[in-house]
C-alpha cells in the first residue's frame, strides 16, 4: 500500500510565504522550511523542481497580498496619486520583508513596478484617468515625479526613518501634487 502523502503543496507554499513575510525571501531555504513545515526537505522537491520555482510563487503571492491590501485601502483623498501613495507606504510600514521582495529587490518574476501596481483592478490606469480628468497635461509625468517622492518615504518608512503621520504624508503629496501641475 502507498503511503498517505501529509505535506501538501498548499502547506508547503503557505509557510514559505509566512516566512518571506517575517523574514524575507532569501531567508527561506530547503531546510529552514522543511523544519517550519515539520518535515524533511523531500516533500519540497517532489511538489517543487527547484527552489526558483518555489520563489516565483511565493512572489505571486506577495504581489496577490499587495493588491488585496490596496484594494482594501480605505483612502480619502480626491487628488489623483495620494490614495495609491499611503497605501503604498503603509504596506511598507507594515510588511517590510514583503515591500522589500516586491519593490527593492531586481527579481521580480518578470513583473513590471507598474504592473505590480496597477493589479487586476487597473489601479494606477485609473490615477492615471483621473489625473487626466483633473487637467493634467502629462499624468504621467505627473505620476513619475510623485512616484520618487512616494517611493522614497516608502524606503524610509522601511528602515524606521520615516517619522511622519498618515495625515502629514497625505498633506505632503497632495501638495506636491498641486506643485508637480504648475
Amino acid at each position: 500500500m502507498a503511503r498517505k502523502i501529509s505535506i501538501t503543496k498548499e502547506m508547503l507554499i503557505n509557510s514559505a510565504f509566512e516566512m518571506a513575510k517575517e523574514e524575507g525571501l532569501k531567508e527561506v531555504t530547503a531546510r529552514k522550511l522543511a523544519a517550519k513545515a515539520g518535515c524533511s526537505t523531500q516533500p519540497i522537491f517532489r511538489v517543487y523542481s527547484s527552489m526558483d520555482e518555489m520563489y516565483d510563487e511565493v512572489y505571486q503571492m506577495a504581489v496577490a497580498y499587495f493588491s488585496e491590501y490596496y484594494g482594501k485601502y480605505q483612502g480619502n483623498s480626491d487628488v489623483p496619486f495620494t490614495n495609491l501613495g499611503m497605501a503604498y507606504i503603509e504596506f511598507a510600514g507594515k510588511e517590510v520583508q514583503l515591500f522589500r521582495m516586491l519593490f527593492m529587490e531586481e527579481k521580480r518574476c518578470n513583473a513590471s513596478l507598474f504592473g505590480i501596481l496597477n493589479g487586476k483592478t487597473g489601479a494606477l490606469h485609473k490615477e492615471i484617468l483621473r489625473a487626466k480628468e483633473q487637467g493634467a497635461k502629462d499624468p504621467s509625468g505627473i505620476f513619475m515625479k510623485m512616484w520618487i517622492f512616494i517611493h522614497g518615504a516608502a524606503a524610509m518608512m522601511t528602515t524606521g526613518d520615516y517619522d511622519l503621520s498618515m495625515e502629514e504624508t497625505k498633506g505632503l503629496l497632495e501638495e506636491a501634487y498641486a506643485s508637480f501641475m504648475k
